[in-house]
């Protein structure tokens, strides 16, 4: 139905209810069972059990079952119990994760109204929102919630706060009127008001048109529930690479039992050689030590302001291709600010951003004192008298209790020295005439101390040169001719070319005996005195990110509900939009489909006048292009594009609550600067997990290709499988951490994105993981079969020889695993978390060689001094021989 193309009467009709009356209680009572609550629905939740149960589906959590399960036939039930401990931490840990996104809906039904004034048999009475029924009559006035989508039938002066919704940051002023676009967005229904948005300024009445889940935040709910979450590129590749380990684990079990069945070797000895090599080519070390990884970069991105909700998403955002940014509060200030101002032929500039009263007036970019200037300081004044709003402080933080356009005009004037406690000594109000949507005026009559009376309006620019009959001119009252109209209306056109918003004021000296009894009496024959334009700034640090995003090959993208004019001027000044870069309005949007808005979406960087389906539409366009998508927004009308997109970002001081817990990310400081921060965060996080990847499957390679060999030439196992396990839970650990949290390098914001189907193992690491891995393998065997001849056959010696070669060559090349280049393109000791953790590995290697009580455990025996000689030289062979050689592929 189209509510806003219909008159009150056909409205009234259509509900089947009585504008004078309203519905009586008994049909009130039917309508309620009949269609149910006016609340917002819950999807079916699943059971709890059910959601921690699916936390083991992963393919890594599977991973680590498999190595429980073998260390236990291993008898070494002290791993398999430690594995388990890490199986079910991490399964706690998505649980909550996900038990707390559920919570987006319970936030969103926090923005409905709790109470409702509602017209029932005739009388008007207080009920709970949620008995609100189609075909009631309800009023509301300045600060009320509404508590339903209504059609108006009436409306004295009423604007209603919808940025929650639309996006824009001004108050939407509201009429009764029927509209004759059957298609107009949700921004521009002049004749509606809907569930959760607040009234700031004037009253209205109208009819219920949809209660619940029928609304438009409903609808969003609804969005919010079947948009589906994506998987990180993160997750993909983790799954990926499980899959391998499993698939080699179960290949190298095979073949080891069968080489060693063929050579005479029994059955079982085989087994157990067969389940240690598998044990050397699973990092059971690996998801825990990426969860912590992600948490170390977690603390990190707090201290730049900005939260992490979802653990995995933290990565994601460093390969974000695009990123969707509402515009206001997010790229904006979200507070309007006088920047221009013209007044008798002059033209200011004023400084200052937000609602900080010091600021400077500029004429011709020289300081001008506005006490000093006469007509600037009238225009001030009298911005300030014609004015309900109110500068307040609370918890430290400044506010506006009332209007913003009133606001602005409030705190220009306050830069000039003129606060409203001053002008409200100097001159007494005694009538207001309120605004009007209708006149698009606001109009009271003051005294000054002298007893003088005038009239003062502020409205509409083109409004107030109608009613103006003198214009300020050179320090005198003249009569407005076509030539000073038509100056007038050239400033007008230039300020709204510039995207701002004017705001014109007029005045008009009284006699003592006149008396004024009506708006229309008020507004004629005034003199026009001065245009103040404002408009909500641009965040100063925004240009910089954007440029930044740039360089890091990041397209920036502003999404708004704001007009198309002021949307491209907005997006000029911050360099989102390039000389040929396109925008795109609502009504366009609206009559693409997804497939056809997905051929020419790369050309957009601006869409206006946009909805919540349209925010939707747009990620999901961008997603079929294969960009790795990131939403950033603070209204409920972002929430499900939030969720949808690959990363959520959702701003922490004006964002509401559902958009904040539909979001994987938070920004302390609704600052876009921030994100920048993030997305450079985002990209070493995965950097570093690329680093102890290689380092860890380059040791295992080491691991199983040592066992390998040396059962192929029918030698003794150079290394027992306890050895194996001391090596990937502890000796492998702790450095793997440690590069966990090694610091970016220099170039990171200078390459573009990588690809989002990038495997785990590209730009060279799968070769740099099976070179690396083969020469510590021949190191390592190297060293167990020179001990072994050199001891007399003594296994237990060459065994323990070999356990150090293979620790020591793993130690040396973490180094190497710092730089994707050469371990001397970097210093090694400027990490000083990982030359801690190398340290403390060779401190344990030595108290297991050493210590009596742990020989028998680790089937270890003391090394002689001169064959450290040749375990630290063996070692380091593998790490410089490689770097820099023709073996590296870069």
């Amino acid at each position: 139905m189209q509510w806003h193309t219909l008159a009150s009467n056909e409205v009234a009709k259509e509900t089947n209810t009585n504008i004078a009356t309203g519905l009586t209680t008994e049909e009130a009572k039917k309508r309620l069972k009949r269609f149910g609550y006016n609340e917002l629905k819950e999807a079916k939740k699943q059971s709890a059990l059910l959601l921690f149960l699916n936390q083991f589906k992963d393919f890594m959590v599977l991973v680590l079952l498999v190595a429980t399960v073998i260390s236990g036939l291993l008898g070494e039930y002290v791993d398999a119990v430690a594995i388990i401990v890490i199986v079910i931490m991490n399964g706690f840990l998505g649980f909550f994760q996900e038990r707390r996104a559920e919570k987006s809906l319970e936030a969103l039904k926090q923005l409905s109204a709790p109470q409702a004034t509602v017209l029932r048999d005739g009388e008007w009475v207080k009920i709970p929102s949620q008995e609100l029924v189609v075909g009631d009559i309800i009023k509301f006035s300045s600060g009320d919630r509404i508590g339903a989508d209504v059609r108006l039938i009436d409306a004295k002066g009423l604007e209603i706060e919808e940025s929650a919704l639309t996006g824009e940051s001004v108050p939407t002023a509201k009429s009764a009127a029927p509209l004759m676009n059957e298609n107009a967005a949700i921004g521009d229904l002049h004749n509606m008001a809907f569930m959760g948005t607040l009234v700031t300024r004037g009253s209205g009445v109208g009819i219920v048109i949809a209660t619940g889940m029928k609304t438009a935040m409903g609808q969003i709910a609804n969005l919010l529930q079947e948009a589906e979450t994506v998987m990180t590129p993160l997750q993909h590749r983790l799954e990926q690479l499980g899959k391998i380990l499993i698939a080699v684990a179960l290949l190298l079990t095979i073949l080891v039992v069968a080489v060693g069945v063929i050579q005479g070797h029994g059955l079982y000895e085989m087994f157990l050689a067969g389940v240690s090599l598998a044990v050397a080519a699973i990092p059971e070390g690996l998801p825990a030590i990426v969860t912590i990884a992600l948490a170390l970069g977690v603390q990190r991105m707090i201290k730049k302001n900005a939260i992490v909700r979802k653990l995995p998403a933290v990565e994601t955002l460093g390969c974000a291709s695009v990123i969707c940014s509402d515009k206001t509060g997010t790229m904006t200030e979200n507070m309007m600010t006088v920047t221009h101002i013209w007044a008798s032929g002059k033209s200011f500039s004023v400084s200052g951003t937000g609602l900080e009263t010091s600021g400077q007036f500029y004429e011709n970019g020289h300081p001008v004192d506005p006490r000093k200037d006469t007509v600037l300081h009238q225009l001030l004044t009298f911005g300030v008298l014609c004015n309900s709003s109110q500068l307040r402080e609370k918890e430290k933080r400044r506010y506006i209790d009332g209007d913003p356009t009133e606001g602005a005009l409030l705190v220009a004037a306050m830069k000039a020295g003129l606060t409203k406690e001053r002008i409200e000594n100097e001159f007494t109000v005694e009538q207001e005439f309120p605004f009007d949507s209708d006149r698009k005026m606001m109009t009271v009559i003051v005294k000054d101390k002298a007893g003088k009376r005038f009239i003062v309006t502020k409205g509409a620019p083109d409004v107030l040169l109608q009613v103006s009959k003198q214009i300020w001119w050179n320090g005198r009252e003249q009569m407005m001719t076509t030539a000073w109209r038509k100056t007038v209306k050239d400033v007008i056109h230039q300020m709204a070319s510039q995207a701002l918003r004017t705001i014109a004021i007029a005045y008009r000296p009284l006699q003592a005996y006149e008396r004024i009894t009506s708006e229309k009496e008020a507004e004629k024959n005034l003199v026009f005195i001065g245009i103040q334009g404002m408009i909500d700034p641009p965040r100063p640090e925004v240009k910089k990110a954007v440029q930044q995003c740039k360089e890091a090959g990041i397209k920036t993208i502003m999404i708004t509900g704001d007009h198309v004019l002021t949307a491209k001027a907005i997006a000029k000044q911050l360099g989102v939009l390039p000389p040929n870069g396109k925008i795109m309005d609502g009504p366009t949007l609206s009559r693409l489909s997804v497939d056809e808005l997905e051929e020419v979406v790369d050309d957009i960087y601006v869409f206006a006048r946009v909805s919540p389906e349209h925010k939707l539409k747009i990620v999901k366009a961008l997603q079929r292009r294969g960009h790795i998508v990131s939403m950033t927004g603070d209204g409920v009308n972002d929430a499900p594009a939030i969720k949808a997109a690959d990363i959520g970002v959702a701003m922490g001081r004006s964002g509401t609550d559902v958009a904040k817990e539909a979001a994987s990310l938070v920004l302390l400081d609704d600052n876009f600067a921030t994100i920048q921060a993030a997305i450079q965060e985002g990209r070493n996080i995965y950097e570093n997990i690329r680093k102890f990847i290689r380092y860890l499957l380059a040791s295992n390679v080491g691991e199983i290709l040592v066992m390998l060999f040396a059962m192929l030439l029918a030698l003794p196992l150079p290394l027992v499988p306890i050895q194996i396990l001391w090596v990937n839970l502890v000796t492998d650990g702790l450095p793997a951490m440690a590069l966990g949290i090694d610091r970016a390098e220099e170039n990171v914001m200078k390459r573009p994105p990588r690809h989002p189907k990038e495997g785990v193992f590209a730009r060279g690491l799968g070769w740099k993981i099976v070179s690396r891995g083969f020469a510590i393998g021949m190191v390592t065997l190297a060293a167990f079969m020179t001990a072994y001849e050199r001891s007399g056959h003594e296994l237990v010696y060459a065994q323990t020889v070999a356990f150090a070669t293979l620790v020591m060559a793993q130690l040396i090349h973490v180094f190497d695993c710092r730089c994707e280049r050469s371990i001397f393109d970097r210093n090694p000791l400027e990490n000083i978390y990982l030359v801690g953790a190398v340290i403390i590995s060779i401190l344990l290697l030595l108290v297991v060689i050493y210590y009596p009580p742990l020989q028998g455990i680790f089937h270890t025996v003391p090394i002689a001094s001169f064959d450290w000689l040749l375990i630290i030289g063996l070692a380091a062979l593998p790490t410089f021989l490689f770097s820099g050689s023709l073996f590296t592929r870069k």
